[in-house]
């Protein structure tokens, strides 16, 4: 099959480290990027990716964000879905009485209450940075201007994320998408919206599902794995993503991608 179409996540997979591509992935995109679209599939905001976009090489293709809740090409906006108001609000008052800190966020906006190790974690890795203000705040504002967050993400201890995970998919399971990230995040996305979703968006003519071929790691990948013409799994995958793919390459560490990439795609 010759594919037309690689759609790859980022964090687990595509970096080999916290934050970067490494060299050898960047060569082997290189190589096949005059013949096959490059599009990076991601959780993060826009600015924690275009920096890879353009190490890469890649800024003429449009970036999937927040899990398919925010598409880009360049700064055209091609779609955007995002969580309203009041289950922002409710969120905000179940993460309160569970001692948990939100990220809230909006295309290229990140607001957090307060600095804390996670939060500088976040900054280190997607090369972003963050408001600082109180929720209330973020929510009023984006009351008056009419929008909402495209993402949110939970920050505690495993043991209250633990507490609240179950809590959140019984009384907003059936609006929103929630998924653990780690032990200690949990991300929240608007139901609507998936990887999958957002790729088919942008499929244009003559090109399919069929001509796509995906990469990832984690349980927001499935989908987009499961539909794709090739679904490739990295070594660091969760076994469930393992389970569905189609192939099983390398971690993100040892680059995985431009290993699959160099073995199988001959251009």
């Amino acid at each position: 099959m010759n594919y037309k179409i690689l759609c790859s996540d980022l964090d687990g997979t595509l970096l080999t480290s916290k934050s970067d591509v490494s060299e050898h992935t960047i060569s082997e995109i290189k190589r096949i990027k005059s013949q096959v679209k490059i599009i990076l599939v991601s959780a993060r905001m826009p600015s924690a990716m275009t920096y890879i976009q353009k190490d890469l090489e890649v800024e003429d293709q449009p970036i999937i964000c927040y899990n398919g809740a925010l598409v880009l090409n360049g700064n055209q906006e091609l779609s955007s879905v995002h969580i309203h108001t009041e289950h922002l609000q409710q969120i905000y008052e179940l993460a309160e009485a569970n001692n948990t800190q939100l990220g809230l966020y909006y295309n290229n906006e990140w607001y957090v209450e307060s600095d804390s190790e996670r939060v500088q974690k976040e900054i280190k890795y997607t090369k972003s940075s963050p408001v600082f203000r109180p929720t209330p705040e973020t929510l009023s504002d984006w009351s008056a201007r009419e929008i909402g967050a495209h993402k949110i993400m939970l920050m505690s201890t495993k043991d209250d994320a633990d507490a609240l995970y179950p809590i959140l998919e019984k009384k907003l399971g059936e609006y929103l998408n929630l998924y653990r990230s780690n032990d200690t995040l949990i991300e929240i996305a608007p139901k609507s919206v998936s990887k999958l979703s957002a790729i088919e968006s942008l499929l244009q003519e003559g090109e399919s599902l069929e001509h796509v071929i995906s990469f990832g790691d984690n349980y927001n990948d499935i989908d987009m794995l499961q539909n794709s013409g090739c679904g490739v799994a990295v070594g660091n995958a969760r076994e469930e993503v393992k389970a569905v793919a189609n192939a099983v390459t390398l971690p993100n560490t040892e680059n995985g991608v431009a290993h699959y990439i160099k073995k199988h795609l001959v251009i």
